[in-house]
């Protein structure tokens, strides 16, 4: 088949979750024997020699920041998503239209809710999936406990109810609507009649490989990783930080927390002081990186979904800490065995000063975090029949 994938940002690098998925979701689908064309925004000067190893055709436009408030706030005031006006333009619908035309591809996948819009002004759903990833209604209600950006929180709680609804109208109108967790799909599903969810499909996220793992390590090595322009990626950082950092640090006065990720905005450079909080930005080996480190923490209070932070760790044989709301819809999960989940402050230090002290314990709790996503969570396992409706 010919596939034409719509995606807001252009895929290289992979500096972030949802170019990492669609990224993947791409290598498996040609794994497949498919065509694929490339429909996507650029910003800057994209990689478009290194997109071709993986795209076969590619078709971008700039993104007008002119164009993005206008239409956010067009969008807004007709009760649809803010972030769908915001990746709106006639440049893109005009480019896209030409693409179905000239290329006529026999499937379409809308990477988020975003590219959505053009898909309808097309009339193309019954040729399309909506890679939905998470539900971010789901998400944006938990926003009010966040730390970070006063108008990041704001835009958030304005946008819960418009993007709640958009949501369940998408699933209705569309043969596929991908999700990559169970308790996402549940949670639409309730609301919606059982004959109105047929199209959720569960698709999780993966890893390429799994290196070998190394039981070498630096003891006052922590690392959050993460994409730092979202809210719930800076809220965790944040909160980290202030709330759980400075009880490891009584005990452990040697400690460093790395917060690892592109485009860290004033209030995460800020942490920094070179000593004990370091913020790197975007690191391209970012495995070589971790490598050393003695954890990983996901201290993520806003989400949904399955992080590929928690993958990434244990797929390297890091062990790694997060809270109860990330944990549960990886199911093979199980605390104080192959992770550690912890729910309070005191709680999650307390689990870092244990892995700092006990060796034995970091090194087999990596091997076992290691071992169960060897075992269940490979990209072409997870993505097995993506194309299919």
């Amino acid at each position: 088949m010919k596939i034409c994938i719509l995606t807001p940002r252009f895929p290289l690098p992979e500096c972030g979750g949802d170019l990492l998925r669609i990224n993947n979701i791409a290598r498996y689908l040609k794994s497949q024997g498919h065509q694929l064309v490339l429909v996507s925004y650029n910003e800057g000067a994209p990689d478009i020699e290194a997109a071709k190893e993986l795209y076969d055709k590619i078709y971008t436009v700039k993104r007008n920041k002119i164009a993005s408030a206008i239409y956010s706030a067009l969008f807004m005031l007709t009760g649809r998503p803010i972030q769908c006006g915001y990746y709106y333009s006639s440049a893109f619908n005009k480019l896209f239209q030409k693409v179905v035309k000239t290329e006529n591809p026999d499937l379409y996948i809308s990477h988020l809710l975003r590219m959505v819009p053009f898909l309808e002004n097309a009339k193309l759903q019954s040729k399309s999936i909506v890679e939905m990833t998470d539900a971010l209604s789901k998400t944006y209600t938990l926003t009010g406990k966040a730390k970070g950006s006063q108008l990041k929180r704001f835009m958030y709680s304005l946008e819960k109810h418009m993007i709640g609804r958009y949501e369940l109208g998408v699933i209705r109108r569309y043969p596929k609507v991908v999700l990559v967790s169970a308790s996402d799909i549940s949670f639409l599903s309730a609301q919606l009649k059982p004959a109105e969810s047929k199209s959720l499909a569960l698709h999780t996220n993966g890893v390429n490989h799994v290196s070998e793992i190394s039981t070498t390590y630096d003891p006052n090595k922590i690392c959050f990783l993460g994409n730092m322009v979202s809210l719930q990626n800076q809220d965790a950082a944040l909160y980290f930080s202030k709330e759980i950092f400075p009880k490891i640090l009584k005990s452990k006065p040697d400690a460093r927390f790395y917060i690892l990720g592109n485009n860290p905005p004033k209030n995460i450079t800020n942490l920094h002081n070179g000593k004990n909080i370091i913020v790197t930005g975007f690191i391209s080996e970012m495995e070589q990186f971790l490598a050393d480190a003695c954890m990983m923490v996901a201290p993520i209070r806003i989400a949904a979904g399955i992080q590929n932070k928690v993958l990434v760790s244990l797929a390297n044989g890091i062990p790694t800490i997060l809270t109860p709301l990330i944990a549960v819809p990886i199911p093979q999960l199980v605390d104080g065995e192959n992770c550690f989940v912890a729910g309070d402050d005191t709680t999650f230090a307390n689990r870092c000063i244990q892995l700092m002290d006990d060796s034995t314990l970091r090194n087999s709790m990596g091997r076992k975090g290691y071992e169960m996503v060897k075992a269940h969570y490979s990209w072409n396992m997870q993505l097995n029949g993506y194309e299919t409706m």
